[in-house]
């Protein structure tokens, strides 16, 4: 912490609010006076400073020392690809005092670990030599975040983000109209904040520990005021017809004016405040001028269709935001804790690691933890997308969120609630929905410069033409009012977020995790799948199939094959040595261990040196192994993985392993390839025989067998020099170059390791390769409903246009094409919600 006034070192402020300039910057080493008590201030770095009051936190302050062994989190900016990650990370790594660096392109995040002290400045200087910023990350306890209710497109989020900004008490605040949340720090009391949201039209309620503190259903009031609104026009309408003074039908009409028009005129007073042009300015622009030009039934009808409108699109609206919302309704709120023999309920955040629970037949687990005592069958459909319960028995693992089908289970618990899996993956989630895909951003773009066009081209067409004589006033203000409707790029921004909102939750909602829009545009164009074989097509839990003997006992042989593998940490070493404990066949002793990379292992055994390896092993220590070549070789060619076991002198036998391909895998890649997927390709560090024979059964149509981890990325090159948008799918894990090389990464099993989650693109947090054909279709869909919305918003703009100058466009049509083509926009992008696995 450092204070603005006591320092006499400070190198740039990017707001002094006592000072009331909004943008003061001060280059390195330049001497300037300040307004505080006159003090000349050098060399500082500092978020916003009220100098005469409040003592603010260094974001970065100068050559500030990160201590030895920390990790420190960094926000990275100016990565436009997964291959700027690895670059980071393969550049820092390098230097000296660094041991570890994760760089991680889906959230722009990077974190260093040193093996001594670090100067922040050290690393900036570094990363602007590759042509990236950065920003450490400070964890902000005092940032609380909001549900606002009634925002209808982006400009409404502008509207009360620009409105709160204004009030000394907020420090910062963002508000994302996809999610419909609001992150906020502030000094004064949260109903402050809600009451200051309520004065720009719109309804706050606090979110705490993932829950809301009120409802934020909207009231009924409105819907009634809609509706009174609605009749006043009728009666007055038919009124007209039948003799009733007009003064009669003219009050009716303002009274419905007023009522109806309440909501968006004070929305729109806040707007013009905060220097926003949003719709709730331009729909009350038009109604008022309406009335001014004594077009009282079209001032009111404009003004009853928009709120009619804005009530429908919110329904709508709330119907994606929802399809998020509900993950946050899965962990219950309490849990039954066992102290001793008493079993006392607790608020889930009073549960600390250890700490043993009890769940119910019937009941949602409230944390993660290990099965201690019990069985059960166990519904974890909301965090893997697993349609069939998983039984659960002593040490196996639960998640939060999950439902206990039968039988009581003893849990102890291992993660806290802010750490369990379905509270990442609502975290995750939520991060990705605040993303915007490129779709988005460009649209966003375009609004920005679309609406003040058309409200000054509106300005001119009234101003311009009655001026020179081309026609009445009345005519041409009215013309320009309609300009102002179609000013309106309601239905255009909300095509995108809309459309990406729900297909975010319909994937969340089938065990899918998409880290944002882009990768789900990503995702929608990929026309080559590679898949890692070990753990991805494949079991990834090794078996022995076959042990032939052949110049000794099998018991003998598999003793001195357990005696050599023992000391190897090699997956198939493992699965040999538990194949001889399960027969009870034990170790003999061993002595001079050594291992041949990428051969095998030795050990002397009775002073005889024996051998455990591959078929290069032994030709390379000269056993004669003619006799029995061709027999090896058609083993390798069924797809299994030969260890010899023998000496110099002669072969004892030979044992086979295969690792099994998963049920899911045929089935998976006979849908990517009715789905459009043109090339399916595995990867693998096996030999050709292997390879080729897994390949042929899992269905793959093209393999690159003897890989190194290296040569993957390799691999994924060489597709992509051939003209394919590459997916490579792994376990997110040790497949992380090549994850990060290819166009889409994703992987599997992200439910259960918290690196999955954070290294891919997408997250396939099921141990199977069953939502993956959903996963692609999913995106597809959703970016053929973007395109159709986007289109449509445009062509009913382009004809509104049109209709305008000869006269066949009135006011009433204007607000209902725009706020109609909204709400056809949202229904449209529903439809994503209802696309199956």
């Amino acid at each position: 912490m450092t204070n603005y006034c006591s320092s006499n070192t400070i190198d740039k402020v990017v707001e002094d609010e006592c000072c009331n300039k909004s943008s003061m910057i001060m280059e390195e080493n330049t001497i300037v006076e300040a307004c505080c008590g006159g003090k000349e201030l050098d060399k500082i770095s500092i978020v916003s400073v009220d100098c005469c009051t409040n003592t603010k936190e260094v974001l970065h302050p100068v050559n500030v020392k990160f201590n030895k062994g920390s990790k420190e989190e960094f926000r990275v900016y100016g990565m436009d690809c997964p291959a700027c990650a690895v670059t980071i990370e393969k550049s820092l790594i390098s230097q000296k005092n660094i041991n570890e660096v994760n760089v991680n392109y889906s959230t722009g995040k990077m974190q260093v670990s040193s093996t001594d002290e670090l100067e922040f400045e050290f690393i900036q200087k570094q990363m602007k030599k590759l042509g990236f910023e950065i920003e450490p990350i400070k964890v902000n306890s005092n940032l609380k975040t909001y549900f606002i209710d009634g925002m209808d497109c982006g400009s409404c989020a502008l509207t009360i983000e620009n409105h709160l900004n204004n009030l000394p008490t907020v420090k910062y605040v963002q508000v994302n109209f996809s999610t419909g949340k609001m992150k906020i720090e502030h000094e004064n009391s949260p109903d402050d904040i809600i009451n200051e949201v309520a004065k720009a039209g719109f309804k706050a309620s606090l979110i705490t520990n993932n829950k809301l503190t009120s409802s934020s259903t909207r009231s009924s009031n409105q819907n009634g005021a809609v509706i009174f609104s609605g009749i006043l026009i009728a009666l007055g309408f038919i009124g007209s017809y039948t003799g009733i003074s007009p003064y009669l039908t003219i009050t009716m009409y303002a009274v419905a004016m007023i009522i109806s028009g309440y909501k968006p005129v004070k929305s729109a007073y806040y707007a013009i405040r905060s220097r926003s042009l949003d719709m709730n300015v331009l729909m009350s622009a038009a109604a008022i001028g309406a009335a001014f030009l004594g077009e009282w039934l079209e001032g009111a009808t404009v003004v009853w269709l928009f709120s009619l409108g804005l009530n429908l699109q919110n329904r709508a609206i709330e119907k994606t935001r929802k399809s998020i919302r509900g993950l946050m309704e899965l962990s219950p709120p309490e849990a039954w804790v066992k102290i001793g023999n008493e079993l006392i309920k607790k608020p889930v955040e009073d549960v600390s690691i250890n700490d043993v629970i009890v769940v119910k037949p019937g009941d949602r687990i409230p944390l993660d933890g290990d099965v201690i005592e019990g069985e059960s069958s166990v519904n974890q459909a909301a965090i893997t997308g697993e349609s069939i319960p998983v039984d659960k028995v002593k040490g196996s693992f639960v998640y939060a969120g999950s439902i206990n089908e039968h039988g009581s289970l003893s849990v102890k618990v291992t993660k806290l609630i802010e750490d369990t899996t379905i509270s990442k993956i609502i975290h995750l989630v939520e991060e990705a929905q605040e993303k915007k895909a490129p779709t988005e951003a460009f649209i966003d773009k375009f609004a920005r410069v679309y609406t003040p066009v058309v409200f000054i081209l509106a300005l001119l067409v009234i101003l311009i033409p009655p001026s020179f004589g081309f026609g009445t006033w009345e005519d041409y203000i009215y013309k320009g009012l309609m300009l102002l409707v179609i000013a309106c790029p309601c239905a255009l921004v909300i095509s995108t977020p809309v459309a990406i909102v729900t297909a975010l939750g319909n994937a969340a909602k089938n065990g899918v995790l998409i880290k944002g829009g882009t990768f789900l545009e990503n995702a929608g164009s990929i026309n080559a799948i590679a898949f890692d074989k070990t753990g991805t097509l494949t079991e990834g839990k090794p078996k022995v199939t076959d042990v032939l003997v052949f110049n000794d006992s099998e018991e003998n042989m598999l003793s001195i094959a357990r005696t050599l593998e023992e000391y190897s940490t090699h997956p198939i070493a493992k699965t040999i040595v538990n194949y001889a404990k399960a027969k009870s066949i034990h170790a003999k002793s061993g002595a001079q261990f050594k291992n041949r990379a990428g051969k095998g292992i030795q050990a002397t055994i009775g002073n005889v040196p024996y051998f455990a390896g591959n078929l290069k092993l032994f030709e390379e220590v000269g056993t004669p192994i003619t006799n029995h070549l061709e027999q090896i070789l058609s083993l390798q060619n069924e797809g299994k993985t030969i260890v010899i076991i023998g000496t110099v002198e002669n072969i004892l036998g030979i044992i086979c392993v295969s690792d099994t391909i998963r049920k899911t895998t045929k089935m998976a890649i006979a849908n990517l390839e009715k789905i459009g997927v043109k090339q399916i390709i595995m990867l693998t560090g096996d030999n050709e025989g292997t390879a080729k024979a897994i390949a042929f059964e899992a269905g793959v149509n093209r393999y690159f067998s003897e890989l190194l981890p290296e040569e993957k990325v390799d691999a994924i090159k060489q597709l992509q020099e051939e003209g394919y948008r590459v997916a490579m799918v792994g376990d997110g894990i040790n497949d992380a170059p090549a994850l990060a090389t290819a166009n889409l990464g994703i992987a599997m099993g992200g439910a259960g390791t918290d690196t999955a989650m954070e290294t891919a693109d997408i997250v396939l947090m099921a141990d199977n390769l069953d939502k993956l054909p959903h996963t692609i279709k999913l995106s597809r869909k959703a970016i053929s409903i973007i395109k159709q919305n986007i289109w449509f918003s445009i062509i009913v703009k382009i004809v509104a246009l049109l209709l305008i100058f000869p006269g066949w466009l009135t006011l009433w049509v204007a607000v209902l094409s725009d706020t109609g083509a909204a709400l056809i926009v949202i229904l449209n992008a529903l439809r994503l919600l209802k696309v199956k696995s």
